[in-house]
């Protein structure tokens, strides 16, 4: 009886072990909840008309953008969903600090980092009120996941190289990913064809 005791206690200490730190968890949702704001004071009370802006026939309007915001939410939670179903990474240290790895994203004159078919803009919101309500509904669950979860993120990665992105790291992405698409949006606002109205 004392052995099972023994070994579930040191099982539940690896497990524990595996969760997310305090300060990782804060970090996240400091990024997550500081470009949440970001994103939705930048499209507040843009008319039809600025939603659908376009700068440059080529370019994408702020409507495009925050659709792609959306759907890059959907699919990072898809991706680590799938990295935690496979089997952790083993001995991996990655050459990204947060920090880094953050500005990275963030910067909008770096290559996009999140990209694909899957977060292609396909014009699915009408109006910026529509595609708020979507992006606080989807960023809120991604908040309280973070919040709440005891998955082993830092334990499973795209590989073991160190430049694979954990399932942690993909979020610290993500945060940066958006405040990077928020850049692009206020340049088009700044644009001097913008609508006024």
């Amino acid at each position: 009886m004392k052995r099972s005791a023994f070994l579930l206690g040191l099982l539940a200490s690896f497990v524990w072990a595996q969760t997310l730190t305090q300060g990782e968890r804060d970090y996240a949702m400091s990024q997550l909840h500081a470009t949440r704001k970001m994103l939705l004071d930048a499209i507040a009370g843009l008319s039809p008309a600025q939603w659908k802006f376009k700068p440059a026939t080529e370019a994408w309007s702020i409507g495009q953008y925050v659709e792609h915001v959306i759907l890059a939410e959907d699919h990072v939670r898809q991706h680590v969903e799938a990295l935690l179903k496979k089997p952790p990474a083993s001995d991996r240290q990655s050459a990204l600090d947060n920090d880094t790895l953050y500005s990275r994203a963030a910067d909008p004159d770096q290559p996009p980092t999140i990209t694909g078919p899957a977060v292609e803009p396909k014009g699915r919101y009408a109006t910026a009120e529509q595609a708020a309500q979507a992006f606080r509904e989807r960023r809120d669950r991604t908040i309280a996941y973070i919040a709440s979860t005891s998955d082993p993120l830092r334990a499973h990665a795209d590989g073991n190289g160190p430049d694979a992105l954990d399932a942690y790291q993909w979020f610290i992405r993500l945060a940066g990913h958006t405040e990077r698409c928020v850049a692009r949006i206020n340049r088009i606002k700044a644009d001097r064809n913008f609508p006024s109205r």
